[in-house]
């Protein structure tokens, strides 16, 4: 029995293929149950298949912070801003900005930021857990991971972020070079970049092939993926949890920017606004040798095979609106300016992807009103990062019924 009084599942429904669905899948199996996966369209097919793949806990904070205010309204109308909001009369949309305003402020970020360090702190360490347990993709250790700027003034912003993590209880490691030192490292970079940051201690992962190595070690281990299932009603029963006619003990919701729409019945009332990135792959002269960052533009650069992903752009609209060539076009404007051999005319794999993103800036992750129903996500711009430890925390929850602490701080019913 859980500390719930409900008996312990022995077979467990996860909605959604993506890092944090499969992850927790994997780490269920780790605790004896039996796992079956159910994805509407293909593994990794959402926000897992064109991001960043950065594995950066010490750097991973709340997407609201004071610092996003300070666009103004002039830039987040523009196609070309970093942070984009359409214009829309979309009630909802609106409400989502409104509480999304009210948490960019010092005090509900350091809140959220208080509520992320545990699970920061784990992040890396599942990783590590899924290789050690057969999963064969491995993590890539970023040596160095560069985040590039025009001038020092530019660089303060972050510098400042860094001080504001440091306060809160979280370490980053980083040194601050010059622009020769930093093409030493990185040929990659322009004339234009003038100062850098090298944060250390972290890593990437091509995340497709992650993730789909993952999916591969869940089915070896025994479980169930159901690709291509579309949208399946969830109905809980007397004796368990109906996923379209199948019964099984529990269901964990992972379904991305869909997440509020399957939660709503069982008592998760938080907004999960689709933040929309954008990404492509180029040939380059030369291939960096770990991820590179330029702040200002809000522009990530990662090694992915042979080629490098470019990924940025954050934009609030609805999750399944057309991809926008403008904001792609911006990608490229603004990583030309930095980026030296990118064959930028040449691009590959456009992709736009949808981040669940809350008003707070911290993801959903544990039990609803009703104790065999679970969610997962909400992680906006972490659910990379912080998809396996996610995972690995709430099939503690499903097995035992307590919430481990880590999860106090993410209870979706907040």
């Amino acid at each position: 029995m859980t500390a719930d009084r409900v008996p312990a599942p022995d077979h467990v429904a996860v909605l959604g293929a993506g890092m944090v669905g499969l992850s927790t899948a994997w780490f269920l199996q780790e605790r004896g149950v039996q796992v079956t996966v159910i994805e509407k369209s293909a593994v990794a097919a959402g926000s897992s298949w064109g991001n960043a793949g950065w594995l950066t806990p010490s750097i991973a904070v709340p997407l609201a912070e004071p610092s996003v205010l300070r666009y103004g309204l002039r830039a987040v109308l523009s196609p070309k801003s970093p942070v984009y909001v359409p214009l829309t009369t979309d009630p909802r949309l609106l409400r989502f900005l409104a509480q999304f305003a009210l948490h960019c402020t010092q005090r509900h970020w350091q809140r959220s930021m208080q509520a992320l360090i545990p699970l920061n702190n784990g992040a890396l360490d599942a990783f590590d857990q899924l290789e050690r347990g057969g999963v064969e993709a491995r993590t890539m250790a970023a040596n160095p991971f560069t985040a590039a700027f025009r001038t020092a003034e530019d660089s303060q912003a972050l510098l400042q972020e860094f001080e504001h993590i440091e306060a809160s209880g979280q370490r980053v490691a980083f040194d601050v070079v010059d622009g020769d030192v930093a093409r030493k490292d990185e040929p990659a970079l322009s004339e234009e970049v003038g100062t850098a940051i090298r944060i250390r201690d972290e890593r990437f992962i091509n995340p497709p092939a992650f993730v789909a190595a993952l999916a591969a070690s869940v089915r070896a281990r025994g479980g169930t993926i159901i690709e291509d299932a579309g949208d399946r009603a969830v109905t809980t029963t007397p004796t368990g949890v109906l996923v379209g006619e199948d019964r099984y003990d529990a269901v964990v919701l992972a379904t991305g920017a869909w997440l509020d729409r399957d939660a709503r019945q069982y008592g998760v009332r938080r907004i999960i606004q689709a933040g929309r990135g954008y990404s492509f792959t180029v040939d380059i002269d030369e291939l960096p040798r770990g991820p590179v960052y330029f702040p200002t533009q809000r522009v990530a650069c990662t090694p992915v095979g042979d080629r490098l992903r470019i990924a940025g752009m954050m934009e609030f609209r609805d999750v399944g609106a057309p991809r926008d060539p403008r904001r792609i076009d911006a990608l490229v404007e603004q990583a030309g300016q930095l980026l030296a051999g990118a064959h930028l005319d040449e691009r590959h794999d456009e992709w736009v992807g949808a981040r669940p993103c809350t008003a707070d800036g911290l993801p959903l992750v544990g039990a609803t009103r009703d104790p065999r129903v679970f969610v997962a996500g909400g992680h906006g711009m972490w659910g990379i990062t912080l998809g396996p430890v996610t995972g690995r925390l709430l099939a503690e929850q499903v097995v035992t019924g307590r919430t481990p602490d880590a999860l106090r701080g993410v209870d979706p019913l907040r």
